[in-house]
């Protein structure tokens, strides 16, 4: 597969995602693992559940967070089936990012009418 830029990257997940959206009306657990084959059967490299450690005075500490998806090593998907994505999602996820190093993050609730309104870009 050619390299794709991260706008490519998300702009192909969030239609993966919308495909997943159309097809089902699930829990966030069966989103991810839907949203995970599409993406795998795209040819992208995909990580289901990427563990992030906790760096606590510099020692790294075993369980630290949980990526819901990690794409191509470089975006960070995180996926939510909530009635309404608030502050507190959003700051999940950019902690996850920063953790990580990904300067690219999609937040997706799945608990809308239309995908395109539960989407969140963010970028570090």
């Amino acid at each position: 597969m050619l390299t794709m830029t991260n706008n490519d990257l998300t702009q192909t997940i969030i239609g993966k995602a919308i495909d997943v959206h159309r097809a089902l009306g699930l829990l966030e657990s069966a989103y991810r693992e839907c949203l995970f084959y599409e993406l795998k059967q795209s040819g992208l490299l995909v990580e289901k559940e990427k563990p992030i450690p906790i760096i606590y005075k510099d020692v790294e500490l075993e369980y630290g967070y949980r990526l819901d998806l990690l794409i191509e090593n470089r975006i960070v998907v995180e996926l939510k089936s909530v009635d309404v994505i608030n502050e507190v999602h959003v700051a999940q996820t950019l902690t996850y990012m920063k953790l990580g190093g990904y300067n690219t993050g999609l937040l997706i609730n799945f608990h809308v009418t239309l995908l395109k309104n539960g989407i969140k870009r963010l970028v570090l």
